[in-house]
């Protein structure tokens, strides 16, 4: 049968097919308007319902919500309005799209924090040694209540290692023996290694905790065939009857011939580092005292992939003639703009512990030494004159109230006759500052010279440090609330000097505040060695963030969670600013984050 339906005429089509063609419309419509506004595929924010993310910025010290755009902070401030502003910039109109074109409006990624978790800007260690701490991991003798346990340790590195084990020409290099935790806090002899058979004959070579001291084997003692009978800036110990003992003090360090490192072992010096860095929240480090070579290594690295930490280099070659025209200067270099070189280190004197920071009077419990100078203090003058005529910022390593009255001086001199910067333009740092005489401080603050300090040693050196310096010396030593209340910008940036202390900063960070070591102990009891040097949580904090920043030229940068500036952060699983002091080391990093790429952990 022949069908006598007709197709609908033109212009009465049925509804369903109208309501579908106007549904295909609106949504390729909402499609492309969504498309035309596409979010930036980084952009996330992160949350804290307790508002318990820290910015270090005074503006808004606690904010609920951070977002983070690329590489940076694109907002701060309470979940409502940072979704608000962010859908603003994303969208082309304020109207609500309704259900379902708002299938395709932007949404933007948020987190929550966990309960009890924070956040706090990225962590710099304001003093440190990169490649140095990768190699002590090696063969790390710290804390070693004896000698024996430091043979020990060396026996069972070399039946570790059955490459060196084989070999009895290997080298074999450690760090972090400390004779003052012994019973008998003397000095080791090359002696020493001869009472295990295992070490006898072998190239030892072990850096004091302080790296201003090394132990030396009778091996190595016969390379180095006839010694100097003194060396400028160092001391070679002998016994009574002028033979070497086995311990080289300072810059006598230098001519033991330990052999230079490859380049394979620096990169596993570098990767170890950059690992045990990340682990615990560490995102920026100021490298104090990189030479020529390692220069060039971490050249190379930026160059070819992205550095994994930011670096801000201290230049560093051991001469007392000029030497600035022999080191690059490096400004946000290589992939990801992650390395710096604006600044040079050098060095007044040695450490309190191998008796080498220098004094302006003797040791209390050594009378028969101040200490010493590394260089002579006309010779010091003119190197930092040039460095400073040059365009570097000048650090110098200082210990003992004598280097750091010597080096005030040379500031001072340049900074009333200067016509090349001021302080402020050119940001003097004094590495250490850590024995000082109270008119001293107080020169730091009319100077403005940045003390650039580390908490870890003043709660190392409690136990022995006032034996050393006497009642009187020690007001003026590890002062930092002193220094603090002293420096006008309050500026006071700290750092671990790590591998000589432990690379986690929180260790500073509880030091600073409790002035305890880390079993709850001191000198004075449970409240603390002279507690009225403590810093606030928030003083550390800024320390180690802020303050590291502005003492590398980077506050406009880095230091603190504003909008603008690198979103580098730290997720730590409780609120170090809150819970007890008792708590603080036990702390866990959940997150590092570089350029709002996390590196450790997990958001």
């Amino acid at each position: 049968m022949v069908s006598l339906k007709q197709p609908p005429a033109e212009g009465h089509r049925p509804l369903r097919f109208r309501f579908r063609t106007l549904v295909a419309f609106l949504l390729a419509f909402g499609a492309l308007l969504a498309l035309s506004r596409a979010p930036p595929s980084r952009d996330y924010a992160l949350c804290s319902p307790d508002h318990k993310i820290y910015t270090v910025d005074t503006a808004h010290p606690n904010v609920e919500c951070i977002v983070v755009s690329n590489t940076s902070i694109a907002d701060v401030g309470n979940l409502v309005d940072i979704k608000a502003r962010w859908h603003r910039r994303h969208t082309l109109t304020n109207l609500q799209i309704p259900w379902p074109l708002n299938f395709w409006q932007p949404s933007l990624p948020i987190s929550f924090l966990e309960q009890d978790s924070i956040i706090v800007p990225g962590l710099t260690d304001a003093h440190a040694h990169v490649l140095q701490y990768g190699a002590a991991m090696n063969l790390d003798l710290t804390g070693c209540k004896s000698k024996r346990e430091v043979l020990q340790r060396v026996v069972h590195y070399i039946k570790s290692h059955s490459d060196i084990l084989a070999d009895p020409s290997r080298w074999i290099v450690g760090m972090g023996w400390d004779q003052n935790l012994w019973s008998n806090p003397q000095y080791p002899t090359a002696d020493d290694f001869d009472s295990e058979s295992l070490l006898r004959g072998r190239r030892i070579y072990l850096n004091r905790v302080d790296v201003h001291a090394a132990w030396v084997s009778h091996r190595v003692l016969q390379l180095m065939g006839e010694l100097p009978n003194e060396v400028d800036g160092g001391i070679i110990i002998r016994d009574s009857s002028g033979k070497p003992t086995g311990i080289f003090v300072d810059a006598a360090m230098a001519i033991v011939p330990v052999p230079a490192q490859t380049k394979a072992q620096l990169r596993d010096y570098f990767d170890r580092t950059v690992r045990d860095a990340h682990a615990v929240g560490l995102t920026s480090i100021h490298d104090a005292a990189t030479e020529p070579h390692e220069i060039q290594f971490y050249q190379e690295y930026a160059s070819s992939r992205k550095l994994p930490l930011r670096l801000y280099l201290m230049g560093h070659i051991e001469s007392d003639e000029y030497w600035g025209k022999n080191v690059t200067r490096l400004t946000d270099y290589g992939i990801a703009e992650r390395l710096n070189l604006r600044s040079v280190k050098l060095f007044t004197d040695g450490a309190l512990g191998s008796f080498g920071a220098a004094l302006l009077e003797p040791y209390s419990d050594n009378p028969s030494t101040d200490g010493l100078m590394r260089v002579q203090p006309q010779t010091l003058s003119a190197l930092v004159k040039q460095f400073w005529e040059d365009g570097w910022q000048v650090n110098i390593h200082c210990i003992g109230d004598r280097a750091n009255h010597v080096v005030l001086d040379i500031f001072e001199d340049i900074l009333s006759n200067s016509e090349h910067g001021n302080a402020t333009e050119r940001r003097p740092r004094i590495e250490h500052a850590q024995i000082m005489t109270l008119d001293d401080i107080e020169r730091i603050r009319r100077l403005q010279v940045i003390p650039s300090v580390q908490p870890t040693h003043a709660t190392s050196d409690m136990w022995y440090a006032e034996r050393r310096l006497g009642p009187a010396r020690i007001r003026g030593a590890y002062a930092y609330q002193t220094m603090i209340q002293s420096f006008s910008p309050g500026v006071l940036p700290l750092g671990s000097d790590f591998p000589v202390e432990g690379i986690n900063p929180l260790l500073g960070f509880y030091a600073a505040v409790s002035r305890l070591s880390p079993s709850g102990d001191s000198p004075h009891g449970s409240q603390g060695w002279y507690p009225s040097e403590r810093l606030t949580r928030t003083q550390a904090l800024k320390g180690m963030t802020l303050d590291a920043a502005y003492a590398a030229f980077a506050e406009d940068k880095l230091g603190s969670l504003s909008i603008g500036k690198k979103a580098d952060f730290v997720v730590l699983d409780r609120d170090v600013m809150t819970v007890p002091v008792s708590e603080i080391l036990a702390t866990k990093v959940k997150a590092t984050a570089i350029d709002g790429e996390v590196v450790y952990g997990n958001l």
